[in-house]
């Protein structure tokens, strides 16, 4: 089998079970999902249900096979690691932002523990994951006409991520935020290569924004589903032609999932404001256009 531990928002989620369906693909085994990090977690739940993923819920027993590696491993489990005669499942921790071939094959019995954030870890199940993460519930009414509006339309999901990313310092030190300027350039170099581009604006920051984003290109502004079900936004973007996203990997997803064969998809050149995280990083696709 093979266990992966879920930590982050919805993105870092999807970037984590990836990785662990196509490890679990390739040793023909079953997928497992750690999520007891958050009982921890005050800002974060687990949202992968929203899916139809090919996973479990790893229990309290199954997690035993697992040798702890920090306190909270121990203190979560109870009484630690056992081993009762039953294989034994080996720690693997993510030891940089770049790309690690090594993952790829790893033997069966693993638990997974870190982000993953590159395509290459699971680029050749991209089949696979996308009927993975098909939405079990239909669209709302008013999500059905606008996923009607988008097909219509040369559309553009914008994404611009705020948030935590200036509300905290510890997350701002790390990710930084884009500025306006990022967006405006992408804007004209999506009007020089797109026919009457129709944009659709995702942020959780609508406000700031609506202030800010100074365009001749026909705005639309997505607010009506709020953070409660910003599984719906992402519905949205990943039904859109083209893409402009921000240093998020919720937006991130909502680009790759797009099936349209000819997207245009710009990122920020700069995903990390920490120069050394940024200089490892290499979640954009080569086929990405970076500014």
């Amino acid at each position: 089998m093979i266990i992966v531990n879920m930590m982050g928002g919805l993105g870092n989620q999807m970037f984590q079970y990836a990785a662990g369906r196509r490890l679990a693909h390739h040793h023909n085994t079953d997928l497992f999902l750690d999520v007891t990090g958050f009982a921890y977690d005050v800002l974060r739940k687990y949202e992968l249900d929203i899916f139809r993923i090919n996973a479990a819920i790893a229990n309290k027993n199954l997690l035993k096979r697992v040798p702890p590696y920090s306190r909270k491993d121990f203190f979560r489990l109870g009484i630690g690691y056992l081993f009762l005669g039953e294989t034994k499942i080996e720690s693997k921790k993510e030891q940089t932002l770049d790309f690690d071939d090594q993952i790829l094959s790893l033997p069966d019995n693993i638990y997974l523990d870190g982000y993953w954030q590159n395509e290459k870890y699971f680029a050749d199940i991209s089949d696979i994951l996308k009927k993975d993460f098909t939405f079990v519930n239909s669209p709302s009414t008013i999500n059905k006409e606008i996923l009607e509006e988008i097909g219509g339309c040369n559309s553009v999901s914008v994404h611009i991520r705020r948030g935590d990313y200036v509300s905290n310092p510890k997350t701002m030190e790390i990710h930084g935020v884009l500025g306006i300027d990022y967006y405006i350039q992408a804007l004209n170099l999506i009007e020089k290569k797109v026919k009457d581009p129709q944009v659709f604006v995702f942020s959780d920051d609508m406000p700031w924004m609506k202030d800010n984003l100074k365009t001749d290109l026909s705005l639309h502004f997505m607010e009506h589903n709020g953070l409660e079900k910003n599984y719906e936004d992402l519905r949205l973007m990943s039904n859109c032609k083209h893409h402009i996203i921000a240093n998020s990997s919720f937006s991130w997803w909502g680009a790759w999932l797009s099936n349209n064969q000819n997207k245009l998809v710009i990122a920020p050149n700069k995903w990390f404001f920490d120069k050394k995280m940024n200089s490892e990083q290499k979640i954009v696709p080569h086929n990405w256009i970076k500014i």
